[in-house]
């Protein structure tokens, strides 16, 4: 098989349901943030209320809401993939994430950094001078040896891991298409009764055994090699499935199962949390590595089961999930500067904690979609968040009658239009 027709295989009909998947989890990104304030794990800002006592919901998606983002992502690009020509394919995916990267780093990230070390060391300069020097790669704000690195990405590490993993993926395809047909052929093959639970459990409780030890995660992008074995291994492994039906409908019919244990392993790892979140207690090195075997396993379980239960109740297109399909990628850029900066303004206020986090998500939401509203109005902006330059994109208005018969042919085969 050559390059080109690698770029033209066809996949089938659009994935509604993982559209719904990565609209959920983005969201959950949301909740997951507003929680961060709250807890005793270290972050940019933080309540003078911060606990361990929410600790365990946090747990509900902390092992593997971001895998799943890289599985969809993988299956987003086997469909981008097939869609494209060859010269394109990753000119287009660049401009789409190396900009709004850059432009996130050099805009929107700045309040971040500067509310935490107003927060933690008590800079008291003004914003503008603080961004100077974020610019310039200014390193002296530490705190113990702990000095904050500037410019960073914060949350938009993820963006710069895609496209990483995507150039990667893409090297792959021009030097060797060969690879592409025998990924889908060991997927068919192993990954279509219970191998598509046993595969990639196996997997991530090795590399949770023998990598998280050694390569804590950093997001740094060198040398955080843990990460790394995960994210493109759920990545590669999304790739893998796109167009194998027969992995997706085992997953449907496992998703009870899968949902039981992911619950029996949350409760697992809530309980070890809870018994030795404080330092005082060191665990028995059989448990600790009875907890690193169940977090591995937890991570792919929560996974299947999400992605069963879309499989058979999320396969439906509405107006709802064009909009949100669009919208999401914006969202995702705004949501962790807005909730950093609403926290930090609300803290001398003293609200019940309850109250605030509530107050915190709706607000956050709100924002975040008052602002895309604005940003897809803008010709200028749209790039910079993500987003086609012209406005009406496919995924933001129905298809005319009147498109040409390949486009039109196109839109009733449901090919993606808009997947990050």
């Amino acid at each position: 098989m050559t390059a080109q027709n690698v770029f033209r295989e066809d996949l089938g009909t659009r994935r509604y349901d993982l559209d719904w998947v990565r609209i959920g989890a983005f969201m959950l990104l949301i909740l997951y943030h507003v929680g961060m304030y709250y807890v005793t794990w270290d972050w940019h800002v933080k309540s003078p209320h911060a606990s361990n006592d929410i600790e365990p919901l946090m747990m509900l998606t902390s092992p593997w809401r971001l895998s799943l983002l890289f599985l969809v992502s993988g299956v987003a690009t086997g469909y981008l993939l097939a869609r494209h020509r060859t010269g394109h394919f990753l000119g287009e995916r660049s401009i789409r994430l190396l900009i709004p990267l850059a432009f996130g780093m050099l805009v929107v990230v700045p309040p971040q950094s500067y509310l935490e070390v107003v927060e933690k060391v008590g800079y008291a300069g003004s914003f503008a001078e603080f961004w100077r020097l974020y610019i310039t790669g200014f390193h002296g704000f530490c705190q113990g040896g702990d000095c904050l690195l500037m410019p960073t990405w914060n949350h938009l590490w993820f963006v710069a891991y895609l496209w990483v993993y995507t150039l990667l993926l893409y090297l792959v395809v021009r030097l060797a298409p060969p690879v592409i047909p025998w990924l889908r052929r060991v997927a068919e093959r192993r990954l279509s009764g219970a191998g598509i639970l046993l595969w990639p459990i196996a997997y991530l409780c090795a590399i949770r055994l023998g990598l998280a030890p050694r390569f804590p995660a950093t997001h740094a992008l060198i040398g955080d090699w843990y990460n790394h074995a995960m994210y493109f291994g759920v990545f590669l492994l999304g790739f893998s499935l796109a167009g194998v039906r027969a992995a997706w409908a085992a997953l449907e019919r496992a998703r009870w199962l899968t949902l039981g244990l992911a619950v029996l392993g949350w409760a697992f790892l809530s309980a070890y949390l809870g018994a030795y979140s404080d330092n005082t207690a060191i665990p028995p090195l059989a448990l600790k590595l009875i907890w690193r075997t169940i977090y591995g396993a937890e991570q792919w379980l929560a996974i299947a089961a999400v992605v069963g239960f879309a499989h058979r109740h999320l396969t439906h297109d509405n107006a709802a999930r064009r909009y949100l399909t669009t919208a999401i990628f914006p969202v995702y850029i705004l949501h962790q500067t807005i909730i950093v900066v609403m926290a930090h303004a609300l803290k001398p206020s003293h609200l019940y904690p309850p109250v605030e986090g509530v107050l915190l998500v709706l607000a956050t939401v709100a924002t975040c979609f008052l602002g895309y509203e604005a940003i897809r109005r803008v010709r200028l902006l749209r790039p910079l968040f993500g987003l086609e330059r012209g406005p009406g994109a496919p995924n933001e208005r129905p298809a005319r009658r009147s498109a040409p018969a390949v486009q039109r042919l196109k839109l009733e085969l449901g090919v993606p239009q808009d997947i990050n």
